[in-house]
Order: C-alpha cells, then sequence, then structure tokens
C-alpha cells in the first residue's frame, strides 16, 4: 500500500503492508484468559512472523509473567516503542483490555516488514499493567540516559475496538497527536479524542517520568466504559470493523512516524477534537 499524504507535511510515501482483516481478526479471537498463555500466544504468533532471533523475555518483578520484547532493527539508533499490556482482571475475557491492543504487535510487526527503516522498532507486550503497570514501571527503570534520549516516541495501544478509534489527547504529545491526525485524514479513517484523565491510567504514562514522548490510542466513550473489567469484556463487545480501522490506522501512523520523526519540521495539523 503507497499513500501520498500532503505535500506540505511529509514529502516521502507513506509505506506498509497491511495484514488482511481476517487475519488481524483470527489474532484477536485467539485470546486465552490465562495471562501464561496469552504471552505464549503472542511469543508465537511473533516468531510465525519472522521475530524469532530478535524476541526476549524480560523478568518483571512480582509478576508471573515477563515482558516480551520483539525488536525490528531501523538503519539508524533511533528507537520508537510500541506497547500494550497482555495481562487482564479476573473479571471478564480481557478480550477489549486488552487483548485488542497485544495481538495487534505482530500485526504491526508484520506490517513494516517490506520496507526499509529509519528507526528501530520495539514492540513490547507488557505484563503487569492492571497490578499498576509494572510491566512498562519495570522497563523505564532499566533504560539507560543514552536509550531514553535515543527514543522518539512511545505509542500505547489500550482497549481497541469498541468504537472508533481515539486518542488519550490530554496525555498525548501535541506533535505526535497532530501526526496521527494527518495519517487519519489521508487514509480517510475516524479519529476523535476522548480523555480518559479520571478512568485510570496506562503503560504510556511511565515514558512520560523520562520525558519521552507518548501517545496512548484506544476506543473508550462514556457510552461504553462500563464494558471494562465487566463479564461483557468479552469477544462480543468488539465492532470487527472499528478495530480494524483502527489497525490501518495504527499501521500507516507506524510508517508515518518512520519519516516524519526524522524532519526538522513538519507542519502540526490536528482536527482532533475533544469530546
Amino acid at each position: 500500500m503507497l499513500i501520498l499524504l500532503p505535500t506540505a507535511l511529509f514529502a516521502a510515501g507513506l509505506r506498509f503492508q497491511a495484514v488482511k482483516q481476517e487475519t488481524v481478526e483470527q489474532r484477536l479471537k485467539s485470546f486465552s484468559r490465562d495471562n501464561s498463555q496469552r504471552e505464549a500466544i503472542l511469543k508465537n504468533i511473533f516468531t510465525e512472523v519472522g521475530c524469532g532471533a530478535q524476541l526476549t523475555e524480560e523478568p518483571v518483578k512480582h509478576v508471573k509473567q515477563p515482558d516480551l520484547i520483539c525488536v525490528l532493527p531501523g538503519q539508524t539508533d533511533q528507537v520508537v516503542i510500541v506497547g500494550a499490556h497482555f495481562d487482564h482482571v479476573d473479571v471478564g475475557d480481557g478480550v477489549v483490555d486488552n487483548w485488542s491492543g497485544a495481538s495487534l504487535l505482530p500485526s504491526l510487526y508484520q506490517g513494516l516488514l517490506a520496507y526499509p527503516r529509519r528507526h528501530t522498532f520495539i514492540f513490547i507486550a507488557f505484563t503487569g499493567e492492571e497490578k499498576g503497570e509494572l510491566g512498562s514501571k519495570a522497563y523505564v527503570q532499566r533504560m539507560s540516559k543514552e536509550e531514553a534520549m535515543r527514543t522518539s516516541a512511545m505509542i500505547n495501544m489500550d482497549t481497541l475496538g469498541l468504537g472508533p478509534t481515539e486518542v488519550w489527547l490530554s496525555h498525548a504529545d501535541p506533535r505526535l497527536a497532530a501526526l496521527l491526525s494527518a495519517v487519519a485524514k489521508a487514509l480517510q479513517l475516524p479519529l476523535g479524542a476522548v480523555n480518559v484523565d479520571q478512568v485510570g491510567s496506562t503503560d504510556s504514562e511511565q515514558f512520560a517520568r523520562r520525558k519521552i514522548p507518548r501517545i496512548t490510542i484506544h476506543s473508550v466513550t462514556q457510552k461504553t466504559l462500563h464494558i471494562l473489567h465487566s463479564a461483557q469484556d468479552n469477544i462480543k463487545a468488539v465492532r470487527l470493523n472499528d478495530y480494524y480501522d483502527s489497525y490501518r490506522l495504527i499501521q500507516g501512523y507506524l510508517a508515518y512516524l518512520d519519516g516524519a520523526l526524522g524532519e526538522k519540521s513538519v507542519s502540526q495539523q490536528s482536527g482532533v477534537g475533544n469530546r
């Protein structure tokens, strides 16, 4: 898929190889209610799509399951981190929160393989988010000062598929939010903004402590908030077409960031409104 964005934003092409919708849905439906099994499923999918030699597990204190980390090397040591937690609470199946985000990680890796990349992309399936963001906290604490400085962005996915794509705008780096809006316009995909400051926290907030630009992409609204941490969090709660739209938007966004974050100046076109 080759899409040219407005030249005022980014002169080069937006290039990625989208994974088919049936594959994305199959990976979503492969969930387990057991957190250890969820990590094992993700490990198998990452291996199947080619991230075997670059796949590691990092133990996290006070959690049985490790962080699962897949590295896609680029032409430079500048890094974009893409994360989503795979653990869930005991109530419900945890498909929306957050197998919906975690199961996209291998597909996003797969979608970037076909074209050269400037950035090194690090895909992280975090453990222990529901216990206080333990996995992301451990990862951030292990980062050296140099590693933090080389990290251009942290893109977090948490709770997708309840409806059209939303962004936590009040806790998003302004430039990252503007670039996401630009990609949504170019791909003609819906994007709104719903701030969840009063709802809870998520893994991206740990990276903010190291002054790493971050953004969280989700799908929660006041109408769907009640589904989280309830028996209604199951596969039936996911609107599959909206979910695939979110995947396509994020896949295009990562491809766009690889070039746009290397530019000294990029037009800040937003158009993302709160609601």
